[in-house]
């Protein structure tokens, strides 16, 4: 399954004691067959749970680039991942400006899902009721795919296993309805932390703590074989 990648137990480079990956018995996978979870995304998840980054929140690991979001609880266990679609426009800011327009009425080169941290929740909209809001700020929210204009086939491009087709929306995040009832909403009733990576800027800019720990970590893994030869040399066992 598409979710053994990021629950097979595989490391978490900290400066702490490394931790290992788990997840609910009951996870959602709704992520199309033969994705792959990246190890970016691993890495992050990791981190946030490591560093205790959500103060026990539930969150979600979002990456633009294969169009797919995982959901952990408040205590770091994988709840879920599915795929999602995201801003017609490529960039990893968005205008606060856009606010003002109605949705359809966002300009072209402006419907664009920003990358970065956001603590969200519920609460109202003027044209759709409650909604979850990842970013108030930016009127960028999660919800439910609907069939809406039939041309724009967004059920289909959520179902492809190509990540490039699910650039469709105004800003705002579409998941499956399924998985939206049954991971998304009850996971994040009560507010929650949204970790969205970049597509364009890097890394180390969006979250400079988790690339701090990542340069770290490979540093330390950089010197561990020539230490351990050392130790063999020296008739020490490693």
């Amino acid at each position: 399954m598409a979710l053994s990648l990021a629950c097979s137990g595989a490391a978490f480079a900290q400066e702490e004691p490394s931790i290992e990956a788990d997840h609910s018995a009951d996870a959602v996978d709704m992520l199309p067959s033969g994705q792959e979870v990246s190890q970016t995304v691993i890495d992050l998840a990791g981190w946030v749970k490591a560093s205790k980054d959500t103060a026990g929140y539930p969150f979600a690991v979002i990456d633009k680039v294969n169009a797919q979001i995982l959901v952990f609880g408040g205590d770091g266990k994988l709840k879920g991942a599915a795929p999602a679609l995201f801003g017609s426009d490529k960039g990893d800011r968005s205008d606060p400006g856009v606010v003002k327009y109605a949705l359809k009425d966002i300009p072209k080169g402006q419907r664009t899902t920003p990358a970065g941290s956001f603590v969200g929740g519920y609460g109202p909209s003027m044209d759709t009721g409650r909604v979850l809001w990842m970013d108030f700020d930016t009127a960028v929210s999660i919800h439910p795919t609907a069939t809406g204009v039939k041309s724009e086939r967004r059920p289909a491009r959520l179902a492809s296993p190509e990540p490039d087709d699910n650039r469709i929306t105004n800003g705002c995040i579409n998941v499956d309805p399924e998985f939206y009832a049954k991971v998304i909403k009850p996971t994040f009733e009560k507010g929650g932390l949204f970790y969205v990576l970049p597509e364009e800027t890097e890394i180390s800019k969006v979250f400079p703590e988790f690339a701090k720990s990542q340069a770290t970590a490979q540093h330390t893994e950089g010197k561990r074989p020539r230490r351990e030869r050392a130790d063999a040399q020296d008739g020490v066992s490693p």
